[in-house]
């Protein structure tokens, strides 16, 4: 990931046009146009052999001609003069380019090398960025740049639209200006040969100018970067995907039920999820999902009150409501006696129906009792126009308690003209207004799976136990065994060894080769058994007649293994036959049977699934999909998906399932494919789960050869905690881990936040603050491993707790040239070397990943780290901000 130049790109104070043309209907005439109609005040410079005039601008014939070196260079030039082009820019000085000319990726130099190749090889020297090939431009409206094909230009505002669609450009541009959408930034990706949506979140997440980011998505390459990136990004700024090719290209091989299960939509769709942005499926929804995100206040709750002037309207709006999986609001027993007071008769429970005659005070009075009932979390009003009222005096008469409101308020106002002074003043006031109940139902649905989304980044999860490193070892030594045996796909036998090793309850099961291996099989494990076909052909034992269950005797189990066999050479005689699964049976007959299990996805590599089980499994299609790494969060949230969880959850008579053990299930799960890249799909199924926990009944398991070419870990989407960096030492006549923070860590950093003095916390955050509130406390342990790093010194408490003595944290830029560090001891542990420990650990940990320099900054007074830095080669000086000491330390 890089930011590096991008500010030449998207902020430009000159701009050359390679190719500018007067030819109607050329490329070179239509950005000649754009750039010069659209007001920006820079510099343009025509580049044009043929030409020594253009739009009233002299032209050069070459950039070796320039005057100067343009910070942007927009290039419509044919393919083969790219290379050379981007060459001569670069040498000349300019830093930023955009090519629209197509074709580069095909077309071949004289090395045999692509053209898009040779433009990249003549880039790289100079730190060129490229946006593009095939890219429709940009716009930058709040320095009147039009740097694009666009038929039109783009008002200025606060929303940035990024796409790797050129085509999309013109009608989501006219769109925009007919309803009023600003943008800070017009972006359109082309072929992202160097600046891909992965550098453009960069840049967009620390820009000022903008408030919110729309992606149009049709394919990614990068995952790890976008993944790293979107996080970030949606950290700061709403941000919002539209992604086509939801359908695909079909169905992909897979020898597992998990691997076709898990589609690539819904991978994605867990993707963007767990980045904490907000999916859409239409434009229409995108640009109505942005007005309503802008205008958002922090949703507590998700119970949505309706109040209408009839009962069609409000009826319609519940309608969707409840259609669309969200929570209507049971109005308190004392609003709906206010509304009685209030109302002539009837329409007194959500949704509240005022009436055809509502005045403007009437729907003030109502607005006001739901915004101050406690079951209420946000609430619609719905007005249809009538002859005797007014409706923008209603707008007039709920704005200003709208506006005051701590809670969301949403606006309908059905109709056309007769409403438009209506809508006029509910959005000037901040109210996010729609045309339809159910599209205002819809804009509240999106506020909900938004924050949904972004709980996510700050739940902080409680821990789950670690799986010990010999065990690990005896898992992966359990791989290597069968890749050197030639056995890619396991047996459920050689499946459930492994997932024992991860300390997964399992049934005992014994594999046996021959019909008398059987019998002795189950007579080591006692009465009664299942007897199992063991055949690599067959996915569906069943299918085959290959399950006997609850045999009870040796006499039981002979005969059924002589039957299943018999059946499988009959039913399908090309299959090979391995020998018997013996079993002891499961006695648990409230168990529900669920499917657990990973795939790899081509883009987002290793995928993690959940959802109903059994035979039926691909006819319920009752599943949900998440990257790994899970923490019990976020395993819990995947339960959540699901329809069965509906069932886990108990009913009638039925218990609940031990939903600690289901969740345990799965982040096992999650760190057995994180640790051995070999495992390329793992179906469990059934997992067995009822009120006494959960049990794995049949497993099978794919292998690969892992690929050496580079880090392991480059195959997972998001990284996973770095357990190589964990390290002991002695410290005060006892032992201290040293280790990355981890998300479970937040109710241990608390208390190490409580044990600080208010001149600790101002020392390190420049302001006095009395607690951490939740975003916070997930800013701080839930981290990026890509793009920080925070150690913390930790032991186990006398209370039995694991306590955090003492953090350190490096932030580093998406370049990785400058990493900011910030080191915090517990007040009682100061003057004990502590902080050197930690400073020391996180200057060899960036001299390990490449980083340049490290900077920090200090108040004054705060000689203890001052002291520290200088000992260890830091250059200290003031800092431009009046009070405030400056540290560097060059790596070499």
């Amino acid at each position: 990931m890089s930011v590096r130049n991008l500010n030449k790109l998207f902020a430009p104070r000159s701009v050359a046009l390679i190719g500018a043309s007067n030819r109607p209907g050329s490329l070179g005439a239509t950005l000649l146009h754009n750039l010069s109609a659209g007001g920006f005040a820079g510099a343009i410079y025509p580049v044009n052999p043929k030409h020594t005039e253009l739009a009233g601008l002299p032209v050069v014939a070459s950039v070796a001609d320039l005057a100067a070196a343009p910070d942007l260079a927009v290039i419509c030039t044919p393919p083969a003069t790219i290379p050379a082009i981007i060459r001569q820019l670069g040498e000349k000085g300019t830093r930023a380019a955009i090519v629209l000319s197509a074709g580069l990726a095909d077309a071949r130099d004289e090395r045999g090398r692509s053209l898009k190749q040779a433009m990249l090889d003549a880039a790289h020297p100079y730190l060129l960025r490229i946006l593009g090939p095939n890219s429709a431009g940009l716009l930058a409206p709040a320095i009147k740049l039009n740097a694009s094909v666009a038929n039109s230009g783009a008002l200025p505002g606060r929303i940035a639209f990024v796409s790797q669609s050129g085509a999309l450009m013109t009608g989501v541009l006219d769109r925009a200006r007919s309803r009023g959408i600003g943008f800070s930034h017009f972006i359109a990706l082309g072929d992202s040969s160097d600046v891909d949506l992965g550098d453009v979140l960069d840049y967009l997440a620390s820009d000022g100018a903008t408030g919110s980011i729309l992606l149009y998505v049709e394919h990614l390459r990068y995952a790890r970067k976008f993944m790293s990136a979107a996080r970030a990004a949606a950290r700061s700024k709403p941000t919002l995907v539209l992604k086509a090719g939801r359908a695909g290209a079909g169905e992909r091989a897979a020898a597992s039920e998990s691997g076709a299960l898990a589609g690539m939509d819904d991978v994605f769709d867990a993707a963007i999820r767990r980045a904490g942005m907000l999916r859409v499926f239409t434009t229409e929804q995108l640009f109505a999902a942005v007005e309503t995100l802008a205008h958002a206040k922090p949703l507590h709750g998700e119970r949505l009150a309706i109040v209408a002037n009839g009962a069609g309207p409000g009826v319609l709006a519940f309608d969707a409501l409840v259609c669309g999986g969200g929570t209507a609001a049971s109005l308190a027993p004392e609003t709906v006696a206010s509304l009685a007071a209030l109302l002539p008769a009837g329409g007194r429970t959500n949704p509240v129906n005022l009436h055809g005659d509502a005045e403007p005070e009437r729907y003030r009075q109502a607005l006001e009792l739901l915004l101050r009932d406690p079951n209420t979390d946000a609430v619609l009003v719905v007005h249809a126009p009538t002859a005797n009222v007014d409706s923008a005096d209603i707008a007039r008469a709920i704005a200003p308690l709208a506006k005051g409101a701590s809670r969301n308020v949403l606006s309908c106002w059905l109709g056309g003209d007769s409403v438009a002074g209506a809508r006029e003043i509910a959005s000037s006031a901040g109210i996010p207004t729609f045309d339809t109940p159910e599209d205002a139902v819809a804009g509240f649905l999106q506020i909900v799976h938004y924050r949904r989304n972004q709980n996510l980044l700050m739940q902080v999860p409680p821990s789950v136990s670690s799986i010990a490193a010999s065990e690990r070892g005896t898992a992966r030594a359990l791989v290597r065994e069968a890749l050197a045996a030639g056995r890619y796909l396991l047996s459920d036998p050689e499946t459930k060894a492994i997932l024992r090793a991860y300390g997964m309850s399992l049934v005992e099961t014994r594999a046996a080769s021959t019909v008398d291996e059987a019998v002795a099989a189950a007579r080591g494990i006692g009465f009664p058994v299942a007897v199992k076909i063991l055949s690599p052909d067959v996915m569906h034992k069943s299918d085959v007649g290959g399950v006997a269950l609850d045999l009870d005797s040796e006499a039981a189990v002979r005969a059924a293994a002589q039957r299943v066999r018999k059946r499988l050479q009959e039913m399908r005689p090309d299959a090979r036959f391995e020998g018997f699964s013996v079993q002891a049976m499961a006695r648990r007959p409230e168990g529900h049977e669920l499917i657990l299990g990973a795939a790899t996805d081509p883009v987002f590599g290793p995928v993690i699934l959940f959802g109903q089980g059994g035979i039926a499994v691909q006819v319920a299609d009752d599943h949900a999909v998440a990257l790994p790494p899970l923490n019990a969060v976020l395993a819990r949230d995947m339960i959540a998906r699901t329809r069965v969880s509906r069932l886990l959850a108990g009913y009638r008579n039925r218990p609940p399932s031990d939903m600690d053990a289901i969740v345990a299930t799965l982040v096992q799960v999650s760190r057995l494919v994180c640790d051995i890249p070999e495992i390329v799909e793992l179906d469990i199924n059934p997992l067995l789960a009822d009120a006494n926990g959960a049990i794995v009944l049949d497993a099978r398991m794919r292998l690969a050869l892992a690929d050496r070419s580079g880090s392991t870990l480059d195959r997972l989407a998001i990284r996973p905690y770095p357990r190589e960096l964990e390290e002991s030492i002695d410290f005060g006549g006892g032992q201290l881990l040293l280790r990355p923070v981890r998300p479970e860590d937040g109710p241990a950093h608390l208390r190490f936040f409580d044990a600080l003095t208010p001149d600790d916390v101002r020392y390190r955050m420049f302001v006095r603050i009395r607690e951490l509130n939740p975003s916070q406390l997930a800013r701080f342990t839930q981290i990026d491993y890509d793009r920080e790093m925070a150690f913390i010194a930790t032991r186990t408490g006398p209370d039995g707790l694991p306590e955090t003595l003492a953090v350190g944290r490096v932030v580093a830029d998406p370049d990785n040239v400058s990493a900011e560090f910030a080191v915090t001891v517990r007040s009682d542990l100061k003057g004990q070397g502590l902080g050197k420990i930690l400073m020391q650990k996180l200057i060899d940990y960036c001299r390990l990943r490449g980083t340049r320099e490290i900077v920090g900054e200090a108040l004054p007074q705060n000689n203890r780290i001052i002291g520290l830095v200088k000992k260890l080669g830091f250059e200290v000086f003031p800092a431009r901000e009046e009070g405030v000491r400056k540290f560097r330390l060059v790596l070499r």
